[in-house]
């Protein structure tokens, strides 16, 4: 009875890890970890460490309590943030900061805007170091203009 249990504990320990492997973050890692630990236990030790009631509380309650602890160390280090694909047109009304001066008509400009660059264009020219908000973008390029001139018009 010990080894099928153990054996079973050992199964479903590598299922979750299998699991985890085939999809990371799925918060599988630390119960898998557990049953892989009770498992062997099971399998290494008799039938008076695991089939008592303290011995498969203590398994299941670890189990509980290590996925409660993964799932608050995720929160911690992955907090929720916007998606990460951007599409010019979603970024009208984004500020940013030009880094390679805007020549109207042409898209030699390059702008700053959060973490990205993207190609600019404006029907006026725009020196580097100017703040500058996005009118529209299609593409891989957004129209921009001055802060002081977006607000005003």
């Amino acid at each position: 009875m010990v080894l099928l249990i153990g054996v079973a504990l050992v199964v479903a320990g590598a299922f979750l890890f299998s699991i985890e492997l085939i999809h990371p973050g799925a918060l599988l890692l630390i119960p898998g970890s557990v049953l892989l630990v009770a498992g062997s236990i099971a399998l290494l030790f008799d039938e008076s460490v695991i089939l008592t009631i303290p011995g498969l509380l203590a398994i299941v309650v670890g189990v509980l309590l290590a996925t409660y602890v993964q799932i608050q160390y995720y929160l911690r280090v992955a907090p929720t943030h916007r998606p990460m694909s951007t599409t010019a047109r979603g970024l009208a009304g984004a500020e940013g900061i030009v880094i390679a001066p805007v020549v109207p008509d042409t898209l030699s400009g390059k702008v700053r805007l959060g973490s990205e660059v993207w190609s600019a264009r404006s029907n006026r020219a725009i020196a580097a170091g100017t703040r500058v908000r996005v009118v529209t973008g299609e593409g891989v390029a957004v129209t921009v203009l001055p802060v002081e001139e977006s607000t005003a018009g």
